[in-house]
């Protein structure tokens, strides 16, 4: 009986383009995989990630192997770590013969987090994204972005009221270009201990007695919040670029206020 994988097939990708026009990037998206992410105390994170892969492709060549890029999936074993990652980019280069690619994985990550009162445990969930590019003329360099919710509440509103002060939930994106390795954690924790009070999964009402006066005791403008974050990251000598954008879902209008900055450090 023939074998089909014997067959001579023809490889189109493989023949000459005469266009004389490179691709930046070609790959796949929006591929769903399961992985074990690492956590800051090392144990493994169980997620489903969203992946987008690409690789540069040269003038000359009509198209990229898209199949290479789910077998570099498959093939993989173990925990993905950010120095794996680092590996993981050089694999694919060397599969795909490319000389620049980037991959994109995105993921829910949850966080344990007991409240602060009763102390009761829940998880708490944050999206998180690692990036890693490498172009033709530089070192391959991670990403770190993470979104964390918060709670915000509003200076103005608690100046001129006779009691209250109206507040909103937030969404804080960190993102950190990394010369050396930084747990998702810890950019996490910058998010919500520079907001008005942070958010948890499970609160008892001691625990949301607790949370509504530190809120009130700490209000911050959407402006208050990059500019505190940004002032953090700018300490960071594991950053090399940073962007900070705060997003506030507010109570009393149909709209969100929303703040971005970002930076390089020196």
């Amino acid at each position: 009986m023939n074998a089909p994988e014997k067959f001579h097939l023809p490889d189109v990708q493989a023949f000459a383009d005469l266009r004389s026009l490179a691709i930046q990037q070609v790959g796949v998206k929006g591929l769903r995989y399961p992985m074990q992410i690492e956590m800051a105390s090392g144990e493994a994170f169980g997620t489903v990630a969203n992946l987008s892969m690409s690789v540069g492709l040269p003038p000359e060549v009509k198209g990229t192997h898209m199949s290479r890029f789910v077998e570099l999936l498959e093939g993989r074993k173990g925990l993905l770590t950010q120095d794996g990652l680092f590996r993981m980019l050089e694999e694919m280069l060397l599969r795909l013969d490319a000389k620049s690619g980037r991959i994109d994985i995105a993921f829910p990550y949850f966080i344990r987090k007991a409240a602060p009162v009763s102390g009761v445990e829940s998880l708490l969930d944050y999206d998180v994204s690692l990036v890693i590019e490498k172009t033709v003329d530089r070192h391959p360099e991670l990403t770190l972005r993470v979104v964390a919710p918060v709670t915000s509440l509003c200076p103005c509103s608690k100046k001129i009221s006779e009691y209250g002060a109206h507040n909103q939930r937030s969404h804080i994106t960190i993102e950190a270009k990394l010369n050396s390795l930084m747990a998702i954690e810890e950019l996490v924790l910058m998010a919500e201990e520079e907001a008005s009070c942070e958010v948890f999964g499970l609160l008892k009402r001691p625990d949301e007695k607790w949370v509504t006066e530190r809120a009130y005791d700490n209000p911050k403008f959407v402006e208050d919040l990059v500019r505190d974050i940004a002032l953090r990251l700018m300490k960071e000598p594991r950053i090399v670029q940073w962007k900070v954008a705060s997003e506030n879902f507010e109570s009393i209008h149909n709209h969100s206020a929303y703040a971005e900055i970002f930076g390089t450090n020196a």
